[in-house]
């Protein structure tokens, strides 16, 4: 018995995600990174680094993570922007370092390679593939801060020739929880615009946002695209994917705190975790995660909303139906939830932080819990 709100992670299903990129990876020679922006719990690091090439990092404090946690393996980074104060230690502690622009190339460019990194640019190949009620997720929007289009990259270059010899490779990052034909989409814009510079570089890296182990994924399309670059210009490929990883290997159990009737309404259950805490995703994306033994109202004949017990009006998870009337006490499982929670979740309101457990062959093993003093501490 677990005590609740807490994540529980099954290592199970993580190894089977595992098998699937390991498979990838051998029959195509690609390197597969873990994107731990998605994904940061380090308890499991050896266990995705004895399969993956390794991590990649969004700021200083990942890659440290992926240092510690991940030793022996590829630490590449990426940022917007960089911070000077942090870079001595990002170039003594990664492999790869991706630049954002020009101006970012022309700041940190010629260290980073004389410290021994391998030196890449993001490219904005300006083809949106994202449905538009995701257009938060979308880096190729109009007025994108992410990535280099071919006019600012070829500009960039003839006024600074000197920066072109620093690329070892080229990066792009235009997909969310996506399948093959979008990277396919991509790639045909990537290449049609930068094929004359592929001869130059070294790798070529396409991001995250692959949902390779999601069952209708098209991975003979995946390793096409992947062979492609590598065959066709002599490139290594590398991917960068969090949800792919994790997917469908994560549980956060919550408890109902109190059943809400109001006349002419649906009843509302009140559980001890947040939606805005816990699992913001369900409010950004948004989306409704899934929920063991439950049904869409209508399905099944008692139905709730389910909300968290914060003062947001809106901290609300979703609308469900159950086979029987909840009631005080009853716990709820929700699936899917290793990815993007336990990296974004927050103590808004003084919420407790969920405990972490690791499930290992049906055995619960508890990795971390929080008290008041990890509410205080952050403040």
């Amino acid at each position: 018995m677990v005590n609740t709100p807490c994540y529980v992670i099954d290592k199970d299903a993580l190894k089977s995600n595992l098998k699937v990129l390991s498979g990838v990876m051998e029959r195509t020679g690609c390197k597969i990174l873990l994107a731990q922006k998605c994904f940061s719990c380090y308890a499991l690091y050896p266990l995705i680094g004895s399969t993956l090439s390794g991590a990649t990092a969004s700021g200083l404090f990942e890659a440290r993570l992926c240092h510690e946690h991940m030793p022996g393996k590829e630490n590449h980074i990426f940022s917007p922007a960089f911070r000077e104060e942090d870079m001595e230690e990002i170039l003594s502690i990664c492999d790869h370092i991706v630049f954002n622009s020009i101006r970012q190339l022309a700041l940190f460019g010629k260290r980073a390679k004389a410290c021994g990194l391998q030196v890449g640019l993001r490219i904005n190949p300006q083809v949106s593939t994202q449905p538009a009620e995701h257009s938060i997720y979308d880096p190729c929007a109009p007025g994108s801060r992410l990535g280099v289009t071919l006019e600012e990259f070829e500009d960039g270059i003839s006024s600074y020739p000197e920066l072109l010899p620093l690329l070892d490779g080229l990066h792009f990052h235009t997909l969310c929880e996506q399948n093959s034909d979008d990277l396919e989409t991509t790639l045909n814009a990537f290449e049609k615009q930068f094929s004359s510079y592929l001869g130059l570089m070294k790798w070529v890296n396409f991001g995250g946002g692959h949902h390779i182990t999601r069952s209708d994924y098209d991975i003979p399309r995946l390793e096409r695209c992947i062979l492609r670059m590598s065959e066709g210009y002599g490139l290594a490929v590398y991917l960068e994917p969090g949800e792919a990883v994790a997917l469908n290997a994560g549980y956060l159990h919550t408890k109902v705190l109190e059943i809400q009737h109001h006349k002419g309404s649906i009843d509302i259950a009140i559980l001890d975790t947040s939606a805005a805490c816990h699992m913001p995703d369900v409010l950004e994306m948004p989306y409704r995660p899934p929920l063991e033994g439950s049904g869409a109202v209508g399905e099944k004949p008692y139905a709730y909303r389910l909300g968290g017990p914060t003062c947001l009006s809106g901290d609300i998870i979703g609308d469900y139906s159950f086979d029987a009337p909840l009631k005080e006490g009853d716990v709820l499982v929700f699936g899917d939830m290793a990815i993007y929670s336990m990296v974004k979740n927050n103590t808004f309101n003084g919420m407790p932080l969920p405990s972490i457990y690791i499930e290992d062959k049906g055995n619960l093993l508890l990795h971390k819990e929080f008290s008041y003093e990890d509410f205080k501490g952050r403040l």
